[in-house]
């Protein structure tokens, strides 16, 4: 293969000092759009379940506790402690400079073992409103209008259909939830037939006659007890808990369908998977969330895969003990970051240490006496712990950037844990990632079969059709209909301005026989070095000739490297060859490499992106022997002429003095704590059609990103220098943002640029320039269907769908040969940019068709793959921010 394998805080700004009423209404005047957020304070999250262990335990090390009991499934708005934080995505990371992509056949992250945290509860049901008031429509006109099906059903109410929320209080006071339940269940006559009571805040849909409502009856201990019901009010449908209690409904309805609740979502385990070869299991499960959409409120189904290994935590500590004297260091390297699955609670953690100062026969305080671990697991689960000498797991909150409850920890015996996801080796296995492909990447008529069996099943469970029924509530036996539109093709322009149309998969690669590179070198790639071992001189002059044909076409001439031979495929002998060229002072480097050997890939890129400030290319000895050569090559010249920072092509722009951004981050491989953010920005891609990149190092725990300011300025200093003016317009796409952020994003990152901006402008005399800010989420649950295929490129959905609190729409950009293709959510957090809703969603699938290590559409903007990918070079490989020499060429593709 031959090019790069896919892979605090701040302070809110007002303009106004006021905070008054009046003061709100002029920071929200519609000239600035400032898109306010709202949501609802309380912000109710679950009951924390009853601990496992009533009192703390004796050892004074790490205050050990074993994994809670399952929480309890209602509302509350009790605080609760934080569970772990959430593993970061990963995606394979390949290490020759060929583009390909890894598509990973489930989301390994990891669901909270203990009680649902503040944070996971915003993020599936905070309203946060960004849909600016004097915006009348969201819709856009053009375009062909297309029929879809999407992964929807509606959930029909009755006629003034609304949740009433009731305060509870009991006298005596009764501090167990159970026996609370309990005796409420008692007056369950008076309540409605579908209720939902956590022990203090009571919803149904029921009015009761009074206001306050006083029952009384008897405890079976003896003795009167009071129950006092006091109306709180009705829930709105713009409040987080209307979404909550809505989906508790839901979740107690699927309790019929007899699935495993692992993590978030429900697992039917009597259907796994075995895929024997692998040791692994695949559990199919749905993903499933109601909430009000434009119109309607709609419940969300996908189908979805949890990968179960059959090996536990014990079978790699016994591979670990077969080196003694480095076993315990072998064990923690390979454990911790893992996320396990306790079969006994079924709930996932994610392991943080390993204590082998302890072990099961450990002991703890528990209601007033010492108890060892394995006399608590034979008690509470009848499970005998068969080793009573392996180590303890510790699986601890590490979300420190909050700094609430950051010493909650659980721990775990490791026989007792199943590990689950996928390793990077795993990832990288062929022959694995096709099985799984096989069950997980399902075309739309499997996918809408699977869900109208899911549908059926609901619908044919008397203990599910019920709970709906208590609670007034249909729901509709067929997907939902969408109206969508097909943007038209977009021009691909190459040099001497000569155009073309993609194909219908919104491909051009054929159109590269007959047209050259929009922008190549005058002189052409000269002075360049390239390395190979002696063994491996034939490959390379079978590379550098099809090389030569194959850029001489796009208009790249390709003159002969000097070729330096090494003795040997060594990482030290690559480094060492690499440091000597220096000399010649090389324009680019190419090695040719035996295998994908991560160290030596990494080393390469440290000599070339820090040390020597030199792009460099990594080609595999494999790609040489490859059958579609010529094509490979082809891909291979784009990638150094970009590397040399130039453009293979460009789209039709009818905007001028437009800068586009992309900012991304990635989590660093060495050092969990720390994480990379990426920047792209283009220079006026109408004038001279180069990009600008820069990165910088930030916290893995802070969802701001705080040195985003610092790295737009320098691409505006850029931009300045080369036009010598500042740009009228920006639009700023921001990845990697979960639903939860939203509203910390707009309180200080988006308010923070905006401020910034304004006195940057103003110091040069300028006025403020027009600006979007628009998060990208590629991790959108919806899917859409024409007829049983897939959506042609280029279609939009914009209503039905989409939220009725925010400025958004969903972009099918590319296209997908295996299963079923995703759309890009995209949502305007602020904009006065001055741009219809066409005018947007245009330019946004026109800034899908720059990204040059692919002559085809990606799923997002250009400048959003690129700062991934710069983002996870750096986090995965390089470790350190690249040579500021480079940050005007593709080095990174």
């Amino acid at each position: 293969m031959a090019d790069d394998q896919e892979r605090g805080r701040r302070r809110p700004y007002s303009r106004n000092s006021d905070d008054s009423d009046e003061g709100r209404k002029r920071a929200e005047e519609p000239s600035a759009k400032f898109y306010k957020c709202y949501s609802d304070g309380s912000n109710p999250s679950r009951v924390p379940p009853k601990a496992s262990l009533d009192a703390q335990p004796s050892s004074s090390r790490s205050r050990p506790i074993p994994p809670n009991e399952p929480s309890s499934e209602y509302p509350s708005t009790s605080r609760m402690s934080r569970g772990p934080p959430p593993p970061p995505e990963t995606s394979g990371s390949g290490h020759s400079d060929a583009a390909a992509s890894a598509v990973h056949p489930t989301r390994t992250g990891s669901e909270s073992g203990g009680p649902p945290s503040n944070r996971r509860q915003t993020e599936r049901y905070d309203i946060v409103r960004t849909r600016p008031a004097d915006v009348v429509t969201k819709q856009g006109k053009d375009g062909r209008p297309i029929m879809l099906k999407a992964n929807f059903f509606g959930l029909k109410t009755m006629p003034q259909w609304r949740i009433v929320h009731y305060h509870v209080d009991m006298t005596p006071d009764i501090e167990s939830i159970r026996m609370r339940l309990g005796i409420l269940s008692e007056h369950a006559k008076l309540l409605s037939a579908g209720y939902l009571y956590d022990g203090k805040q009571l919803f149904m849909t029921k009015i009761l006659e009074s206001e306050v409502t006083v029952l009384k009856g008897q405890l079976k201990s003896g003795g009167d007890y009071t129950i006092t019901i006091k109306f709180v009010g009705f829930i709105s449908t713009v409040e987080p808990r209307f979404l909550q209690v809505l989906n508790l409904i839901l979740r107690r309805s699927m309790k019929g369908l007899k699935l495993e609740l692992v993590g978030r979502n429900l697992f039917d385990p009597m259907a796994k998977i075995p895929i024997h070869q692998h040791h692994m299991e695949l559990w199919p499960g749905y993903e499933t969330s109601i909430r009000q959409h434009e119109t309607d409120i709609l419940l969300c189904a996908e189908i979805t895969h949890k990968v179960m290994r059959t090996e536990t935590v014990y079978d790699i500590l016994r591979r670990s003990s077969q080196n003694p004297s480095r076993h315990q260091e072998d064990f923690r390297s390979n454990v911790l970051g893992l996320v396990v699955l306790t079969d006994y609670n079924n709930k996932t953690y994610r392991i943080n240490d390993v204590d082998f100062a302890q072990t099961p026969n450990s002991t703890f305080s528990c209601k007033g006496k010492d108890v060892s671990f394995v006399e608590y697991y034979q008690t509470k689960y009848n499970i005998r712990i068969r080793d009573h000498g392996q180590p303890l797991l510790i699986s601890m909150n590490k979300d420190r950037a909050l700094k609430t409850n950051a010493s909650d920890i659980v721990v775990l015996i490791p026989e007792l844990c199943r590990v689950t996801g996928l390793t990077e080796n795993m990832r990288s296995n062929f022959q694995l990632m096709r099985a799984m492909s096989d069950y997980t990447r399902m075309k739309p008529n499997r996918r809408i079969e699977r869900l109208t069996t899911f549908n059926r099943r609901l619908q044919g469970t008397h203990e599910s059709v019920k709970v709906l029924t208590d609670w007034n509530m249909r729901l509709d036996d067929k997907l939902i209909e969408v109206k969508g539109r097909i943007i038209d093709p977009q021009k691909i322009v190459f040099n001497q301005k000569r155009k073309c149309l993609p194909d219908e998969s919104a491909d051009w690669t054929k159109h590269f026989r007959d047209h050259q590179m929009l922008t190549t070198p005058k002189e052409g790639l000269s002075r360049w070095v390239a390395i190979v071992p002696r063994r491996n001189g034939r490959d390379l002059n079978t590379l550098l000739s099809n090389l030569v044909r194959a850029a001489s076409g796009m208009g790249l001439r390709i003159r002969d490297p000097t070729v330096l031979e090494i003795y040997d495929d060594r990482t030290a002998s690559y480094v060492k060859e690499m440091n000597s060229c220096t000399n010649l002072d090389p324009k680019l480097i190419l090695c040719l490499v035996p295998n994908n050997n991560v160290e030596r890939y990494s080393s390469i890129k440290k000599i070339g992106c820090i040390d020597k400030g030199i792009p460099t290319q990594v080609v595999t000895s494999k790609t040489v022997s490859n059958r579609s050569l010529m094509s490979i090559a082809t891909k291979i010249a784009v990638q150094l002429n970009c590397k040399m920072g130039y453009t293979p092509w460009m789209i039709e722009l009818p905007l001028s003095g437009l800068m586009t951004l992309g900012f991304d981050i990635a989590k660093s491989t060495r050092d969990r704590s720390k994480a990379f953010g990426a920047l792209v920005a283009s220079m006026d891609l109408q004038e001279n059609s180069t990009y600008f990149s820069t990165v910088a190092e930030c916290s893995a725990y802070d969802v701001l990103a705080n040195h985003l300011w610092p790295m737009m300025g320098k691409a505006l200093r850029q931009y300045h220098r080369e036009h010598k003016t500042f740009p009228k317009r920006i639009l700023f796409y921001r990845d990697g943002v979960s639903a939860g952020s939203l509203q910390q994003l707009f309180e200080y990152e988006v308010k923070d640029i905006v401020e910034k901006l304004d006195n940057e402008y103003k110091r040069a005399n300028l006025p403020p320039p027009m600006m979007a800010y628009i998060t990208v989420s590629r991790s959108s649950k919806t899917r859409f269907f024409n007829r049983e295929s897939n959506p042609p490129p280029g279609t939009v959905v914009d209503d039905i769908v989409t939220l009725p609190e925010r400025y958004d729409f969903y972009l099918v950009s590319q296209t997908v040969r295996q299963g079923t293709v995703s759309p890009t959510s995209y949502n305007v957090l602020y904009s006065n940019i001055n741009l219809s809703p066409d005018q947007l969603q245009k330019l946004t699938y026109k800034m899908c068709h720059l990204y040059y290590n692919w002559s085809g559409t990606t799923r997002v903007p250009a400048v959003c793959q690129y700062a991934k990918k710069l983002a996870t070079l750096v986090g995965t490989n390089l470790h350190t921010i690249p040579q500021s020499a480079l940050e005007k060429k593709f080095y990174y593709l």
